[in-house]
């Protein structure tokens, strides 16, 4: 291969210092040359073991874990028998059991990531080898290998294009497992390759590819091809990426670039950030604390030993000796302090990590199987993909909502439109005037166009007859919109067209054009057909000026038949508008009040424009851009520059407006969500009237709402002074209410961290992308984080995806609530990722949002759903779990620390070791189990109807550090009588025979007993919600205790295992004495009546939410009175979700940044003079009970919720 002289001084290595490669050159045909750059091979693992490895790595990873590796070294002093008082078993059992079920899950999951791996490695490809075309497993095939694909197969590497069995090198492709999206691609080899389509001429070639290192930018590609003493640039548009499936074309030839872990797809499937939920974490600090308060039994007892031996326990070496190696009471004590750490270690026991697992577990598939989040339509189910947050579902405070897809339905249709001034659209009656809302008359007839899409509607028949009367400006109009654009077209029988379109705007505009006559037929890479008006038209197309975030705006270069040059250009109206000639003025201000007009009613509007080119300018301006596309450094750059060159001074042709229609439930349940505390931002990309509008249409924005703040700075300064009037008229209009309450008294009364969180009156912002990229710099972070946090609702416009997880982060990081993102498309998944919940909604963008995403569902109104009912029972479960749980243990715990007082401090067991073994793992864990699956504390109705009963969790008051020491205080006073009562009885108690009754073993078997019953009526009371299954595991787990007991002292077990069951016959002779029984009964009433009378107290002097809520239930039970269904009214009006127009580079990615328009004045007039809308308001009241109404002084609606 000849390598031209100008081939880069810059890329004299591969590899740079540290190893990291810093370009890529990969020779075709050249295995031997690839290959001492040491290229990754084809072989993908996604596999974590082997069969010799998964011992060893997944026992280590499982030690990483904290308690893990707690329970292996109270493993390892049970060993030690100087101060071991507890056989090994009682540790490695429930060790064993844990371990051995987490190794389970694990190898399952490594035996499916394995049989994937085998099942995609062992694919076969095509590889061109010494000019013959051989059959390859995907594992061997290596950089710089050509290998051959035919239609429907996947792209086994990073390909180069080289060439294809359709005309001029081009191939179609489907991205589904890169971006989810369904709708055909276009790729292109370059023209000097596209001609090598035989195995002869490709065995020939040896050109040499120089680009970028292996990266995860999926839409980015730079590199150039060396070759006869030439170069060529390559783009994206030339490659073929591993994961892509061909389509609709027969074959092709590619060149690998990229093989295995340095595929793009490889590189983009890196580890999402592991979540914790807040429980986790403050359950990690509470079994530090337990930690610390378990040494300090430790040390009491050990330096009561110390005391005991030195003082008493020397009088008594004949009787009591110490053991071998012990010499002195001091170290008498030191050994007794790690007797008791493993005696008393049961009050963080390992089945509690287990048990939190499964409970999880359950919590999941009760979301994945609610018939009520099914959408039978999609056939989608509710999805959790993980296990660990189900319960801060319980404890959102914040939602952050993308709204195209999300809050919208993303199903565009092409409503309304100007074309040179004249507006059409709006639906006329019988006489030409104007309909009113909700009378529509026949749609426009298509039937003249045989190629018409039968399921395309419009209502205003004026267009069509101004195309039929040859208006040039309606023709130039649709002609623009058949002409520019990326659509592929597919003609599966004469006249049967199927349009591929990536984003829903762009398919609807074409098929508008279609139907109206100027129908897209076909495209190659060098030309564009279309059927105008029955007249079938080729035009060449020069050049495609993509979309990108910058941009904002998408050009075709074309030249007629006649051969006359036009540029066409459609995008953003902030964007087009500063770019036509100056003799378009007066058109200007008229389209603009159109736009301003279809922004009010919630539609997504673009701006249409062209221009002529002289030849001679075209062709200079071509050659600049070839050189540009060639560029090694600034390419991009370079291009960018030449775009704008060329569409400056153009012609205003028109603005589209496209519906994007409100997802069915989106206002009440945001309604209800906002009734529940929770406040609502909405991240978009649109323009602001748009959101305003959708804003009102989804009841976010109300008309009862004190004052909507809009900022629309362009500078630091004026950013702060927007917020710094919002504050001040939110402050002053709070000072004026006379609602009997001053700031400081509500400020004390609320964990508020500023005094603007106090505020009396509802206030909702509206802010801009340039004003957010001000507002989020590191010196004006906090004070727009207080003026948003103190409006119940906030709008951004015009954000990108970066500036989406920026606001997220912002809450996260000063507000310290738990935060939840919600999206459907790519440029939600940063957000996705940065909210501490994020979920997906698999809509029309793909499913890239679903795969980055914690929990997924088709619709948005599941959401309320989600969070009031499995979020909360979640929450409510797992806390009243812990509080039982640590109570137990405690419980069962704190006795030994008691009886240590009487037994000299010698580490003595008050329970039979097996007792102690499978208290955690038998007896008592079943029942909690059952408890924290199925709770609940009112019904899903009921938590719907009730979203008050939400609060408990944002305010983290079920299980916090107050609940955890009254639990603990609880376990303690439990553990205090269940020793002190029995110890008592037994001290002058005798038999039926008269024999002393008080003998170790008998007063084991009663304070286990005792124990076991406690516990048990305990959870009963515990239990709110009675299903068979707690009936079964309760009463199961007392009879299981009774049969484990008996069997345990039977003289079977005895005489074959001597030295292991010693209580033998005690459990028959103890629990045959009636004193036995009225002591287990005196000590299980103590126990359990201080709890029964404190809840009953509590229940009629202080009732929560929820116990009033069951109260009203028992009560209309009672009366037999029909629940009334809540009534919902709509807000009237023609307010319709919005949006601005925005694509992908190359093929359409949504633009989230950008200037935005100012309100106009029809839409700031709205904010001030609209028809009152009264849902909330009657939701509210709905919500009050029996006859609780109540108003402020002042007259104006009381919006607290009454129950």
């Amino acid at each position: 291969m000849t390598v031209p002289r100008e081939m880069p001084e810059k890329w004299p290595r591969v590899r740079g210092p540290g190893g990291a490669e810093e370009e890529r050159r990969v020779r075709a045909n050249a295995r031997e040359y690839n290959e001492k750059f040491q290229y990754a091979s084809n072989c993908i693992k996604t596999s974590k073991y082997n069969i010799v490895t998964f011992l060893p790595v997944n026992l280590f990873e499982q030690f990483q874990e904290v308690a893990n590796t707690y329970f292996l070294f109270l493993l390892i002093l049970q060993l030690i028998p100087q101060i071991s008082s507890l056989s090994w078993f009682t540790t490695i059992v429930p060790l064993v059991l844990v371990l051995t079920i987490t190794a389970v899950k694990d190898a399952t999951d490594d035996y499916f990531r394995h049989k994937s791996d085998n099942q995609v490695n062992n694919r076969q490809s095509q590889v061109l080898i010494s000019g013959v075309l051989r059959q390859e497993q995907w594992m061997n095939v290596r950089v710089g290998d050509i290998i051959k694909l035919e239609n429907n197969q996947f792209v086994a590497a990073d390909l180069l294009l080289l060439s294809s069995s359709e005309p001029h090198g081009l191939c179609y492709i489907e991205t589904a497992e890169l971006d989810g999206e369904t709708n055909m691609k276009v790729r292109q080899a370059i023209p000097v390759t596209s001609e090598l389509g035989d195995t002869s001429k490709l065995a020939l070639f040896d050109g040499e590819v120089i680009c970028e290192p292996p990266n995860n930018k999926l839409d980015k590609f730079g590199g150039t091809l060396y070759w006869k003493e030439n170069k060529y640039p390559l783009s994206n548009q030339n490659m073929l990426l591993r994961g892509c499936v061909l389509r609709n074309t027969e074959w092709c030839f590619g060149l690998v670039i990229f093989a295995g872990p340095d595929t793009k797809l490889m590189q983009n499937s890196g580890r999402t950030k592991f979540k914790r939920t807040s429980i986790d974490r403050l359950m990690n600090t509470l079994v530090l604390w337990i930690f610390g308060f378990l040494v300090c039994m430790g040390v009491i007892l050990a330096i009561g030993n110390a005391i005991w031996e030195h003082e008493v326990g020397v009088c008594f070496q004949i009787y009591l000796p110490w053991d071998e190696g012990v010499h002195s009471a001091f170290f008498s004590g030191f050994l007794s302090f790690w007797s008791y750490i493993i005696i008393l270690n049961t009050v963080v026991p390992i089945s509690l990590y287990v048990s939190v697992e499964v409970i999880r577990l359950g919590h999941s598939y009760f979301i994945n199987w609610d018939k009520k989040m099914y959408c039978a339509k999609r056939r989608t189910p509710a999805e959790a993909r993980t296990t660990t947050l189900n319960e801060e579902l319980g404890q959102v405070e914040y939602i952050f909502s993308d709204k195209t897809g999300t809050l919208t339905q993303n199903i565009m249709v092409f409503s309304k439109c100007s074309v040179n001034g004249h507006s059409y659209g709006d639906v006329q009656d019988m006489l030409g005037h104007k309909a009113e809302l909700g009378e529509r008359p026949e749609p426009v007839d298509f039937s003249f166009n045989p190629l018409a899409d039968p399921r395309f509607q419009f209502w205003d028949p004026s267009l069509l007859e101004a195309v039929k009367l040859g208006d040039p400006h309606v023709h130039e109009f649709f002609r623009l919109l058949s002409l520019c654009h990326t659509v592929m077209s597919e003609e599966k029988s004469e006249g049967e067209l199927f349009y591929k379109a990536q984003s829903p705007d762009e398919g609807a505009l074409v098929t508008a054009a279609r139907n109206f006559g100027f129908v897209f037929r076909s495209r190659t890479p060098k030309t564009i057909t279309v059927h105008e008006l029955g007249r079938a038209i080729t035009y060449q197309l020069l050049a495609i000026l993509d979309f990108n975030n910058i941009r904002k705006r998408m050009s075709v270069i074309v030249r007629s038949p006649e051969g006359k040059i036009r540029l066409y250009c459609k995008g953003a109206d902030t964007i087009l508008l500063e770019r036509l000639h100056p003799t378009n003025q007066d058109l200007t201000n008229v389209t603009t009040d159109h736009l301003n007009e279809y922004a009010g009613e919630g539609l997504r509007t673009l701006v249409l424009a062209y221009k002529d080119l002289e030849e001679s300018y075209y062709e200079d301006w071509s050659e600049r851009l070839h050189r540009a596309s060639g560029a090694p450094e600034a390419r991009e750059d370079r291009l960018a520059r030449l775009y704008d060159e060329v569409e400056h001074d153009m012609m205003l042709l028109g603005a589209t407006a496209i519906e994007d229609k409100l997802q069915q439930g989106v206002p009440e349940t945001i309604a209800i969500l906002t009734l529940a505390n929770i406040k609502i931002w909405v991240l978009t990309g649109d323009k602001q009237e748009t959101a305003v509008n959708i804003g009102y249409s989804c009841k976010m924005l109300t008309d009862d709402m004190t004052e909507v703040f809009v900022v629309t700075g362009h500078t630091v300064l004026e950013v702060r002074e927007e917020l710094r009037k919002a504050r001040e008229k939110m402050m002053d209009a709070s000072r004026s209410m006379g609602n009997g309450f001053s700031y400081q008294e509500k400020l004390s009364s609320t964990k508020l961290t500023s005094v603007l969180e106090a505020i009396a009156g509802e206030y909702a912002l509206v802010i801009n992308g340039h004003s957010l990229a001000h507002a989020l710099e590191a010196d004006m972070e906090v004070e727009f984080l207080e003026t948003a946090c103190a409006c119940k609702a906030v709008i951004c416009c015009r954000v990108t995806p970066l500036q989406k997880a920026q606001v997220v982060e912002l809450v996260k990081k000063y507000k310290k609530a738990v935060t939840l993102a919600i999206g459907d498309g790519a440029n939600d998944v940063s957000m996705i990722k940065t909210a501490h919940i994020g979920v997906g909604i698999s809509g029309q963008e793909g499913i890239q949002a679903v795969l980055a995403s914690d929990y997924s569902f088709s619709q948005f109104k599941f959401l309320q759903r989600l969070l009031l009912v499995h979020g909360r029972w979640s929450y409510l479960r797992m806390c009243k779990f812990l509080c039982y749980f640590f109570y137990k243990n405690f419980a069962f715990t704190m006795v030994h620390f008691w009886f240590g007082f009487f037994c000299g401090f010698s580490a003595q067991t008050v329970y039979d070791q097996y007792f102690i073994t499978l208290y955690n793992i038998v007896y008592t864990s079943l029942p909690v189990l059952a408890m924290g699956v199925f709770d609940q504390d009112v019904p899903e109705q009921r938590s719907m109807e009730y979203p008050k009963l939400y609060e408990p969790g944002q305010l983290n008051l079920l299980f916090n550090k107050r609940e955890f020491f009254i639990c603990i205080a609880q376990g303690i006073y439990t553990s205090v009588l269940m020793f002190f009562i029995p110890y008592g009885v037994f001290a002058d108690a005798t038999r039926d025979d008269g024999a002393q009754l008080a003998d170790y073993q008998s007063f084991a078997v009663t304070v286990a007993t005792s124990l076991v019953i406690v516990v048990s009526v305990q959870i009963g009371l515990d239990t709110g919600f009675w299903t068979a299954i707690n009936h079964f595991f309760i009463w199961g787990s007392l009879a299981a205790y009774f049969a484990i007991l008996f069997a345990m002292h039977s003289d079977g077990l005895f005489q074959m295992f001597p030295n292991q069951f010693r209580f033998v016959g005690n459990a028959q002779n103890t629990l045959a004495q009636p004193t036995v029984w009225l002591t287990i009964a005196l000590t299980t009433v103590v126990c359990v009546m201080p709890v029964v009378a404190f809840r009953f107290l509590k229940l009629d002097l202080k009732p929560e939410l929820s116990d009033t809520v069951r109260y009203t239930q028992l009560v209309r039970k009672k009366q037999k009175t029909q629940h009334r269904c809540m009534r919902r009214v709509g807000r009237v009006g023609s307010r319709r979700s919005g949006y601005a127009f925005s694509h992908q580079e190359g093929f359409g990615e949504l633009i989230m940044s950008g200037k935005n328009m100012r309100l106009s004045s029809l839409a700031l007039s709205g904010f001030a003079a609209r028809p009152s809308a009264s849902w909330i308001e009657t939701l509210r009241k709905k919500k009050g009970g029996e006859g609780s109404t109540a108003c402020s002084p002042s007259g104006a609606p009381d919006k607290t919720l009454k129950v």
